[in-house]
Parts: structure tokens; C-alpha cells; sequence
């Protein structure tokens, strides 16, 4: 095995699995021990690799033959697609480990497990050798002393944990998208993923529960104090907290919208109102909307805002006077590669499409996606009977209508056919 001889397994998650052709396998999401009596370190078999359509595997450590700070790379041959399933006598190093509460036996001091190195030996066999821990100071001012530490010099590794933290767990995962970070919370017990939930930031925590089935939302806002839940949901989108309050007991939506402030319930409470399956009940009440006398230069400086989706970012919507939904009567739609063709001084007014009829709140799901097919788009407005614009239905928005209500949920899926539990590995012959 072509690789460094000591690795801590923190820095190995998120890396990049290839095949020997170079071909994108996977992440690497987590690394796999087995643990051992007698108090020997327990053994690495292998790594948790999570592969398109968040399914996750176990990568035996013998199939890796390079596994550096970069990447990981395999051998050529087959591997088994069964979704990962830790046995008893086995750890998961970043979720069982990292911010675990131990006890440096030297001095009896406590301590917090900050990472943990795996090495080599020379025939090969991977161990957990050393562990990086921070001392526990009781001063909320100043930070404890980190050690580097083998194995048997600290207590507590093993069994339940007395406590565990959330702070070094959180590094790891913090450059992840949301969906990826979604799919660890999944796996996570539902006390530690609850902690984990509750210490990510307003913004960041809103942008995951977007990304999570029904039933994990409600659970993960029910264990956060009422205050801290809203503040949550007037991050979100408001179709998204919409979507999330319609789970809740009507008493406690109303007690939640409540606590949101004035301006950001106002949109979830309309969005409330309108009947299950129709265009009403799937829109964003926050698409771009600009008058007509704006220029395509200003146009093009609002697409280009970095919190704007993809498919929000597409198209302008053009109304009278007010901006905000429910807007002035609606003009038309500026689509952004139109924008981009025409003279930044050009007026959006000068530029519109009005060509194809906007929806009604009440159009049902298959009629919007018939129309939206049929002429090539990823949003269409929505307009009350007057003509005001109240929202957009973007095509993310219905195509999480559309699928199974489980689709995220990844405990529905199954692990296939025995026909699809192996995937060929190529021999970079091509």
C-alpha cells in the first residue's frame, strides 16, 4: 500500500475515493475499528464511503491501495454495495470518538478526545494508535492544554461514553454541503444527533433541516427551546418552514409563529393557508421581483446574489409597485440568459416574456408539471385574482413534492438486488 505510515482520521473525512482509472467513487465519510481484548488498540478495517445517492459502504482496508491526505485510491476488482451496517464489536472513529470525554491516566486529569491517529505496522495491519486530547480547565476563558497520547495512556475510549461534546465533530463537518451533513445527522443516534443539531449555527441548522425527512425535522425542533426554534425556522425558506410547521400540532405552529418575528411569519402563515398539492402550497414567496423601469445591469447584480438557489436565480419577475409578494399586477418574466444578450442599460420593462400564462394558487402539482415540461422551464409564477404575483414554483421545489414523502429518509431505502451489490472497479487499463 502505497501511503503514509500515520494518519489522524479526522483529516480523512470528506476526502475523495477514486477507482485505479481515476474515476470518482466516493467521500470518505468515517473509519471503521474493530475493537480487541486485553486492552490492545483496536484494529482499522476500513473506511465508510459515501457514494451517489447517499448511499454508504464499507471499504475494506485491504482494497485501498493508496490512502493519503488527498485521496484515497482502490485496487481493481468489485465492491460491495450492501449499505454499511457497523457490527457490535466495532467503532466508528469520528462519530464515537471525536469530543468523547476520557481521562488521561497519568495524571487523572479530564480531558476531550480531539483526534485520533492510525498507524501501520510493518506487515500492513492498522491500529489506533495515538490520540490527540485537550484538557478539560473548567475556565470558559481559556482553552486546555492538547497532548498527544498513546492509546493505553488514556481511560474511557471504550463503552458508553460519561459525556460528548459537539466542538471537534463540528470541524470535521463543517465544510460539508447540507444534504452531506443531513445524511451524517441521519446516522447519528438520536441523542447525539440532536446535540449535534442544536450547536450548529441558525443559519447552517436551517439549511440542514431543509435537506432532512419530515419526521427527523420535527424531532430535531422539538428538543430545541421554543425561542431557539423559531429563530431557526425564520432562517429557513418560507415554503421550507411552511412545509416543517404543517407537521406540527396546530397549538404549537401558532406558538412558534408567535415567537417568529412579524415579518418573516407573515409569509409562512399565508403559505399555511393554501390546500395541499396545488401551486399555493409548493411556491417560494420570495422570488426575484424588480419593477420595470430597473436596468438589466441591476437585474444581473441581484442573479448573482451567492444565498439565491439555482433555480430562483434563473428569472426575474417583473411587477408594479409594491415589490414584495403579494406584489403590484405582474408584467412578465426576464429569464437570465435573456439578460444576458441585452445591453446592461436596457430597462426590464423593454425585455419581458408574457407569452406564457402564469398559475393559480389552486393549479394542482401534475398540471404544473405538465406545463413546466412542456415549455423547458425551472419556475413559473403564481398570481392571485388580481393579477398580483404571490410566488414562484421552482422545479427543486416540486420535485420534492413530487417524489416519495420518504425520499431523504435514508432508513427507506433498501440495499437493492443481489444483481446490484457489487459495482466493478476498473483496472486502469480502460
Amino acid at each position: 500500500m502505497t501511503t503514509a505510515s500515520k494518519i489522524y482520521v479526522a483529516r480523512l473525512a470528506g476526502l475523495p475515493v477514486f477507482d485505479p482509472n481515476g474515476d470518482l467513487v466516493g467521500r470518505v465519510r468515517d473509519t471503521v475499528a474493530r475493537m480487541r481484548v486485553g486492552g490492545r488498540p483496536p484494529q482499522v478495517v476500513g473506511l465508510v464511503a459515501e457514494m451517489p445517492m447517499r448511499r454508504r459502504i464499507f471499504l475494506p482496508i485491504g482494497r485501498i491501495t493508496s490512502l493519503d491526505a488527498d485521496s484515497v485510491v482502490l485496487h481493481t476488482g468489485t465492491l460491495n454495495l450492501r449499505r454499511f451496517s457497523k457490527r457490535p464489536d466495532e467503532l466508528l472513529v469520528i462519530e464515537d470518538l471525536l469530543d468523547r470525554r476520557v481521562t488521561i491516566t497519568s495524571s487523572g486529569q479530564a480531558a476531550t478526545v480531539v483526534d485520533v491517529a492510525m498507524e501501520a505496522s510493518r506487515v500492513g495491519e492498522w491500529t489506533l494508535h495515538r490520540v490527540a486530547v485537550r484538557e478539560i480547565t473548567g475556565r470558559l476563558t481559556r482553552r486546555g492544554h492538547l497532548q498527544q497520547l498513546e492509546w493505553r495512556e488514556v481511560s474511557g475510549l471504550l463503552g458508553l461514553p460519561d459525556a460528548q461534546g459537539t466542538a471537534s465533530l463540528l470541524a470535521v463537518l463543517d465544510q460539508m454541503r447540507p444534504a452531506d451533513l443531513a445524511n451524517v445527522l441521519q446516522d447519528l443516534p438520536a441523542s447525539r444527533r440532536n446535540e449535534v443539531a442544536a450547536a450548529l449555527d441558525d443559519e447552517r441548522l436551517a439549511d440542514v433541516l431543509e435537506e432532512l425527512p419530515e419526521h427527523d425535522q420535527v424531532e430535531i425542533l422539538a428538543a430545541l427551546d421554543r425561542e431557539r426554534a423559531a429563530d431557526v425556522l425564520e432562517e429557513m425558506d418560507p415554503d421550507d418552514a411552511a412545509d416543517l410547521l404543517a407537521e406540527l400540532p396546530k397549538v404549537e405552529q401558532e406558538v412558534l409563529l408567535d415567537l417568529m418575528e412579524p415579518d418573516e411569519a407573515s409569509p409562512v402563515r399565508a403559505l399555511l393557508h393554501y390546500l395541499p398539492g396545488t401551486a399555493g402550497s409548493v411556491m417560494t414567496s420570495e422570488p426575484i421581483v424588480m419593477p420595470p423601469d430597473a436596468t438589466v445591469a441591476e437585474a444581473l447584480a441581484r442573479i448573482r446574489e451567492p444565498q439565491l438557489s439555482p433555480a430562483v436565480a434563473a428569472q426575474v419577475f417583473v411587477t408594479r409597485s409594491p415589490m414584495a409578494t403579494p406584489t403590484g399586477r405582474f408584467l412578465g418574466v426576464v429569464h437570465f440568459q435573456k439578460l444576458l444578450r441585452e445591453p446592461p442599460s436596457g430597462l426590464l420593462g423593454g425585455v419581458i416574456d408574457n407569452d406564457i400564462d402564469p398559475l393559480d394558487a389552486a393549479t394542482p402539482l401534475p398540471e404544473i408539471t405538465r406545463r413546466m415540461a412542456t415549455y423547458d422551464l425551472v419556475a413559473m409564477p403564481v398570481v392571485d385574482a388580481t393579477d398580483r404575483l404571490v410566488g414562484a414554483v421552482t422545479v427543486d421545489d416540486l420535485l420534492d413534492h413530487l417524489l416519495p414523502r420518504d425520499w431523504r429518509d435514508r432508513a427507506s431505502s433498501g440495499a437493492g438486488s443481489g444483481a446490484e451489490m457489487t459495482m466493478a472497479v476498473g483496472s486502469g487499463d480502460g
